[in-house]
Order: structure tokens, then C-alpha cells, then sequence
């Protein structure tokens, strides 16, 4: 039977989703990495190894490449097993047994697309980013740039390759949702990511104090019943925003506490910042003990608050309902 030996480099596409199949492979030495599109990202399905088989179930009925395959290792070599050659020893094997073959390659198809149809409804019912899925991209994040981030001119470079592999393979992780905390990390000016071409990411973390900064903040956020008393909902944080932007203005006491007339600050905070400072939000928070004492005096609202806690928390509130914006495609 016809076949060949297929080298590929790393991040080398062996086919693309949509390609009309011809052959079948075997993985000869390295390793594969199955593909799929979502969105503007990449999810990848497995990773395959010496031995394993792929590309087998078009023959019987010619279907478009479900997914992609590329080279994941730096070496990969795959046996490719043309279908025309195949095709001549299929026809010679008896009826009842290709009737068989054929039966099974259709039911795994079938089950492969109700298994991917209700693993899409079920990502649709949920967030992309869960709070537990946040804590841990941040963890890993932080934890691959401490331990094997470069210190260059603007921060430290973080290998793209070892990020990968702690967020598939070491915590399960999905590729794509540490794509977009990377990128909304950047558009935050956290850290920078260029798109270097053919598959080759730079990543340079600016600040890696407020990373784990913010797993401690949000870990306990979850799990600490003193900390959930403080919990700020999405429509409160823009009020949070404007008291940061004029307590951190403001001269602090002793105490490093501002005082701050709310009246006067929600009169000028939409000219001034473009977010209308809601006072009943702010009267709720403090009421929780997050932001002082608030009072009323001769028809004007006042708080007196920690500006340095408030400084601190603000960033963090931002970054966690910025990746809450997204959601499933």
C-alpha cells in the first residue's frame, strides 16, 4: 500500500478545519494537537502521540475536517495512509464486515456531534468566566511569569509555550479563556501582548504584585464570609470609580481618611468623568462597612472613607466584570 512519511515543525498545520479529506495517519513520533475554532480563538480538543490514529473516520463518509491537526512538539513525523489506496483493500474485505465498519464509523459520528452540541448548550448556559475559573488563570498566570518570566526592559517575558502547558495540562484549564485574561490584562495595562505571527505570542507582565494581589482579593472574596459582606455588584462599581477619582484628589486626615461631599461630587461627576454618581449605591456600601461612615447634613451627603482600600479594590472590581462581559459564543 502507498504511503508516506509527513514532517512537521512546530505549530505546523498537518490539515485545517473544512479541508475535503484524502488520508489517514498515523503519528510516527511527537505529537498532534486537535483544534477547533471558537470565536476569534483556538480550543484544543487533545493532544495525540506516537501510535495513536487520526483522520479515520472520513473515509467512510468524506466529511469535512472536523477540527484541525498541527504539530505540537518541535519534531513531529506522521505515516500518511491515503484513502484511494485503502479503498482498494476495503472492497476486498467481506460485505457483512464493511457493513459493520460502516455502522460503527456512523454512530461515533453521530454521538460525537450530540456530545459537542450539548457541550455547547451547556457553555452557553453558564459564564465564560466563572469566579473559580478567574482565581485560577490569575494563579496560573502569576505563578508561570514568578517562575519562568525574564526580566526584560518593561517587565518580566513569560514563555508562551509554558504558559500553555500549565493552563491545559497541569490545571485543565482552557486556552482560549487565558487568551482573553491576557488580553484584558493588556487593554488594562497590566502587561503587553504582541502577536509575533505564525503562532508565536510576546507576553511581558508589567505588574506582577497586583496578579497576586488579586488572587488573594477575589480567593477570598469566595471563600471568606467577612470578605462577602463587601461584595460590590456591577452597577455599583461605576459610584465606586467616581469616589476613587475624587477621594484619591482629596487630602487624607491622620487616618489617611478623605471626607468627601457626595452632593457636590454627583452635581459635576458626569461632566467631569462621564459616570453619574449614584449616592443611594454609595449609602448601601458603606452601610456594609466598606466605605465608612456616611452621613447627612443640612440637605448635602457626606462619606468618610479609607482611600487607600478603595484605591487598591477598585482595579480588582474592574478586571473581574470586565471578563464577565464575556460570554459563550
Amino acid at each position: 500500500m502507498s504511503k508516506k512519511i509527513v514532517k512537521l515543525k512546530k505549530n505546523e498545520l498537518l490539515f485545517n478545519e473544512g479541508d475535503t479529506p484524502d488520508a489517514m495517519y498515523i503519528i510516527q513520533k511527537g505529537r498532534l494537537g486537535i483544534t477547533k475554532k471558537k470565536g476569534k480563538s483556538e480550543i484544543i480538543l487533545a493532544e495525540l502521540k506516537q501510535g495513536d490514529l487520526l483522520g479515520e473516520m472520513a473515509f467512510f463518509d468524506k466529511s469535512p475536517r472536523s477540527a484541525s491537526a498541527k504539530a505540537v512538539s518541535a519534531e513531529t513525523e506522521v505515516i500518511e495512509l491515503p484513502f484511494a489506496a485503502l479503498e482498494q483493500q476495503f472492497q476486498n474485505l467481506p460485505v457483512w464486515v464493511k457493513s459493520i465498519m460502516k455502522a460503527v464509523n456512523g454512530h461515533l459520528r453521530r454521538a460525537n456531534m450530540k456530545i459537542r452540541q450539548l457541550e455547547k448548550t451547556k457553555e452557553e448556559e453558564r459564564e465564560v468566566f466563572s469566579d473559580h475559573a478567574i482565581t485560577s488563570l490569575m494563579s496560573i498566570l502569576g505563578f508561570v511569569a514568578y517562575r519562568y518570566g525574564q526580566e526584560s526592559e518593561h517587565g518580566l517575558q513569560i514563555p508562551g509555550g509554558m504558559l500553555r502547558t500549565y493552563t491545559i495540562q497541569v490545571f485543565h484549564q482552557a486556552t482560549h479563556k487565558m487568551q482573553t485574561l491576557t488580553e484584558v490584562l493588556a487593554d488594562l495595562g497590566y502587561m503587553e501582548v504582541e502577536n509575533l505571527g505564525e503562532g508565536k505570542i510576546r507576553m511581558i507582565v508589567h505588574d506582577l504584585d497586583f496578579i497576586f494581589r488579586f488572587v488573594e482579593f477575589y480567593n477570598k472574596q469566595q471563600f471568606d464570609e467577612n470578605a462577602k459582606k463587601f461584595h460590590v455588584a456591577e452597577h455599583q462599581l461605576k459610584s465606586l470609580k467616581v469616589i476613587k477619582f475624587y477621594g484619591e484628589k482629596a487630602a487624607p486626615d491622620t487616618r489617611g481618611f478623605v471626607n468627601l461631599n457626595l452632593t457636590t461630587i454627583a452635581g459635576i461627576s458626569m461632566k467631569e468623568m462621564g459616570m453619574r454618581l449614584n449616592i443611594e449605591d454609595v449609602r448601601i456600601l458603606s452601610e456594609t462597612g466598606m466605605l465608612g461612615d456616611y452621613s447627612a447634613d443640612d440637605g448635602s451627603d457626606f462619606l468618610d472613607l479609607d482611600i487607600e482600600y478603595i484605591s487598591a479594590i477598585v482595579p480588582f472590581w474592574d478586571l473581574v466584570y470586565t471578563l464577565k462581559a464575556f460570554q459563550s459564543d
